[in-house]
């Protein structure tokens, strides 16, 4: 059968036939894969190329453009919506309505700032997976002075130890060369420089840190089996009085949004803010002082770039305008990701690093206040858009209860508010939380507590406490010594039922566990459980089984020259699993 030919007309001549354009055929990223056609009505009859004699003779039809234009679209439109309908997903459809579905995590990574600045002492990291039971295998975690340990390097460290070259991806030999070409690094595998690996979960691996002014921080990474509640502790011994003390904290993940409360750059006070850049790419970061006066002008802070593969510290005192007794400190990064940590140090009554504050909310609640606990002194900073007027209460072993003399704070927008709280705890382990003294007028803040604990003859260390979220399912912290662990749990709403276990050591051990009953509101210290023939240093695994929620804190006393040295250290969801949703065809996506 022969295809009609379509005739344009023109107003001072005659008809002449017009012929489709080739393009109207679907281009190949159409075509439709495996057994799919379009339906014969949307195929055009005839040859693509009718005769012109035969487009002339009387008795045919004539067609228009506006036809042609349809034909073509109706034939796209049946491809797509046919590729549509024959390419299905991956895996099964399921029902509207089904919960997503949890998996384990594949990779984790942290970064730890330097271990000193400007001071001698002994530095060790230590890094843990709580074994699992999820299918996951195979795998590796390790850690690394280069910044961005995620593939090997290849090209030697820069000479500059505060930074480390960034690794470059091997070069492909010409083409045609008859060289072999270089082999792809894995991603998975541990490179071979590296400073401390985890063989498999359960069983801690430890190591001592790059020590000195120009040590550079650490970067983190676990795959596979070994991803799933991979932690990293990081500790430090100083017995010089220029920053005695016992220096502790967890490594946390690369970000752009950091909150410190509790710093300061009066009396003998050396605090620094650490930034290291794991990432392959620099970072351009801003820091925002707060203090009782508000926010603390500089523009020294503001810019701050941090090259790839390396690691910065910034003195406060150097961006602080002179002494502020009180800041609020907040890392917010432009471009880029790093790591930020905070290390505080009071001459000879103690340092630590002051942890990362939990995102500003409006009540907080802060783990950890050890029973003995000689002073206490609690900053609270308020966003410059309202005031916050807050309840202080704490969670003693009956539940939560306000403490004579210190009911409340009030704090002025945009700027910091402080109060000493004393012998707070009175021989009690406590939690500490803030919230709002009119439930209907709330305002997120940001909340640090310096918590210091003094002997008999009158020497002291101090240790920063943070507002913290729940531990979640499970969390974990490393480097626990025997006899030197204490756990302060917690239980923010109903009575809780937690599971302790203290794993094996990383000389050897068979591990320990505990259950321990927590009341509503109140708030237990446990004895780490040890593990038998303990070698080395274990882990602690915490996990809800019923209640809750639970905040949880770890605290490490090791008395050294008579010092009451001792760090605390919030525990973390440790975010094993996520969800994966659920996916279901949908052929009408193409036509929105």
């Amino acid at each position: 059968m022969k295809k009609p030919a379509f005739r344009k007309k023109s107003a001072d001549r005659a008809e002449e036939p017009f012929e489709p354009a080739e393009a109207f055929e679907p281009a190949g990223a159409f075509e439709p894969a495996g057994a799919f056609e379009p339906a014969g009505a949307f195929e055009p009859a005839g040859s693509a190329e009718p005769a012109r004699a035969e487009a002339k003779a009387p008795g045919r039809s004539a067609g228009t453009k506006t036809t042609q234009s349809l034909l073509a679209a109706a034939v796209v439109l049946a491809a797509v919506f046919g590729i549509a309908q024959v390419r299905q997903p991956a895996g099964p459809a399921k029902a509207d309505g089904v919960a997503p579905t949890t998996a384990q995590v594949e990779r984790t990574a942290a970064v730890c700032p330097q271990p000193l600045q400007g001071l001698t002492g002994s530095t060790t990291l230590t890094a843990y997976t709580p074994p699992g039971t999820g299918s996951a295998t195979g795998g590796a975690g390790w850690l690394s002075d280069q910044a961005a340990p995620a593939t090997p390097p290849t090209t030697a460290p820069s000479a500059t130890p505060t930074a480390s070259a960034p690794a470059s991806p091997a070069t492909p030999a010409p083409s045609g060369s008859g060289a072999p070409a270089a082999p792809a690094p894995d991603k998975n595998a541990a490179p071979a420089d590296a400073k401390l690996t985890v063989t498999k979960p359960g069983t801690p691996a430890t190591g001592p840190a790059t020590n000195g002014d120009a040590a550079p921080g650490t970067g983190a990474v676990a795959t596979g089996a070994l991803a799933p509640g991979f932690t990293v502790t990081q500790t430090t011994v100083v017995t010089e009085q220029r920053g005695l003390g016992l220096s502790g904290l967890t490594c946390t993940p690369a970000g752009t949004d950091f909150w410190f409360a509790g710093a300061s750059t009066a009396g003998d006070r050396v605090d620094y803010v650490s930034l290291v850049n794991t990432e392959s790419s620099a970072a351009v970061v801003d820091i925002k002082l707060y203090g009782d006066k508000g926010v603390i002008d500089n523009d020294a802070a503001n810019g701050i770039t941090v090259a790839p593969g390396s690691s910065q510290s910034v003195l406060l005192s150097t961006i602080s305008k002179g002494a502020v007794t009180d800041l609020a400190v907040h890392v917010v990064v432009r471009s880029g990701r790093v790591g930020a940590a905070l290390h505080a140090a009071d001459g000879n009554k103690g340092a630590d690093w002051i942890p990362a504050s939990a995102d500003p909310a409006a009540t907080q609640v802060l783990p950890g206040l050890p029973a003995d606990t000689s002073a206490a002194r609690l900053v609270v900073w308020a966003p410059p858009e309202d005031d916050a007027d807050l309840k202080i209460q704490l969670s003693g072993k009956n539940g939560w209860f306000t403490p004579a003399g210190n009911e409340s704070i009030h704090v002025k927008a945009g700027m910091v508010a402080a109060v000493d709280l004393g012998k707070i705890t009175r021989d009690e382990v406590a939690g500490l939380r803030l919230s709002p003294s009119d439930d209907k007028h709330p305002t997120p803040i940001v909340a640090g507590l310096r918590v210091d604990r003094t002997g008999n003859n009158g020497k002291s260390d101090a240790a920063w406490l943070t507002g913290s979220n729940p531990i979640g399912a499970r969390a974990t912290v490393a480097d626990n010594r025997a006899g030197a662990s204490t756990l302060f749990l917690t239980s923010t709403g109903d009575a809780a039922t937690v599971k302790v276990t203290g794993s094996a050591g990383s000389g050897g051990g068979t591990p320990a566990t505990k259950e321990v009953q927590i009341p509503a509101g109140g708030t237990v210290a446990v004895p780490a459980p040890e593990p038998a023939g303990l070698n080395g240093v274990f882990a602690l695994t915490v996990e809800t089984e019923s209640g809750g929620p639970v905040v949880a804190a770890r605290m490490l006393a090791i008395p050294t020259k008579d010092v009451p040295m001792f760090t605390v250290q919030a525990l973390r969801d440790d975010h094993s699993t996520v969800k994966v949703p659920q996916a279901a065809q949908d052929p009408a996506v193409v036509l929105r």
